[in-house]
């Protein structure tokens, strides 16, 4: 493994014994602290994800493609030097710190399953250490219902459950047939409107096409729009490939108010999954947060598999809990 151009605490060394499955004879691994911002970071956050889903086909709520997502416009939290941890193949650690506005943050701890001497102890405290250098105002840390472990710690913090969203997965091989869309609408995608203004720009800002170009799992083929026939925007999309993992992500998923229940959403969805299959994907993944949703996906062919609960604090009250 390569690492980027990032700060690296030379006197920071975690020694750490393991075994050898095969032989079982004891070998020393070395794990050390690695920081980077910006585009380094994303990197390094791309991989350490990606090494997860290969660990565990089913664990942990994000991808290495939702990380790429978030990256779609400037945010506080680019400057961050961001905490990782890893070994000679690549990060098995990291806090995540994302700033969706300058006093609203979300703190993601992802440690790789059976890193030996590194705890999710150890990582719920730097993670807490971190909050409180860098988060301004609130932050939110999402947690899996059946992740146990983290949610001891979370609550134990004096973090209080919120809002709540679920994950469902499909494999590839049972994708439904690509519907045909309603009369007067058609299907395109970013390689046939290039030089145009990106769909997205007026919820994600002006640079929104310039900093998804920056993301290595971006493909414009895969970014789709609905379109009037006089060349409005009805609704669009945007699927993640993956080679690493061979997972297929959906985000986001929007159809404007005034186009709603006319079949758009479900034609859009069955189209890009299947341009997903297409380039790879054996098995397609999804987020969502409300009952229509849920609706719209479970129709398509998506089975919720777990849920989460985003817990809420502010760093003065964690300070005065964890004291």
């Amino acid at each position: 493994m390569t690492l980027p151009n990032c700060a690296i605490d030379d006197a920071v060394w975690l020694m750490i014994r393991g075994m050898e499955e095969s032989g079982r004879e004891e070998m020393e691994v070395s794990v050390r602290e690695v920081r980077a911002a910006g585009r380094d970071a994303l990197m390094l956050a791309t991989e350490l994800l990606q090494r997860a889903r290969r660990a565990d086909r089913r664990a942990g709520i994000w991808e290495a493609a939702d990380v790429q997502w978030w990256w779609r416009e400037p945010r506080r939290s680019d400057g961050v030097e961001q905490l990782f941890w890893a070994d000679g193949q690549g990060p098995v650690a990291g806090v995540l710190l994302t700033s969706w506005t300058d006093d609203a943050w979300q703190c993601d701890p992802i440690i790789l399953p059976r890193v030996p001497g590194l705890e999710p102890e150890v990582v719920w405290a730097r993670a807490l250490e971190e909050i409180g250098v860098h988060a301004v105002g609130g932050f939110e840390v999402p947690v899996r219902d059946d992740d146990l472990a983290l949610k001891e710690l979370v609550e134990s913090s004096g973090l209080v459950a919120g809002e709540r969203s679920s994950i469902a997965w499909m494999n590839a091989a049972d994708r439904p047939s690509v519907q045909s869309l309603a009369e007067g609408f058609a299907i395109v995608d970013r390689t046939q409107r290039r030089g145009t203004p990106h769909p997205m720009r007026h919820r994600n800002g002006d640079r929104v096409e310039e900093r998804l170009g920056q993301c290595p799992l971006y493909d414009p083929k895969l970014d789709l729009a609905v379109e009037t026939v006089d060349g409005r925007i009805a609704g669009y999309s945007l699927y993640w490939f993956d080679p690493v993992t061979k997972v297929g992500l959906v985000e986001p998923v929007r159809v404007e108010d005034e186009y709603q229940r006319r079949g758009l959403g479900r034609a859009m969805l069955t189209a890009g999954i299947d341009r997903l299959a297409m380039k790879g994907a054996q098995r397609m993944k999804i987020g969502y947060g409300t009952e229509a949703a849920a609706a719209l996906y479970q129709d398509v062919g998506f089975q919720p598999t777990s849920t989460d609960t985003w817990y809420e604090g502010r760093m003065d009250l964690t300070r005065a809990s964890s004291g």
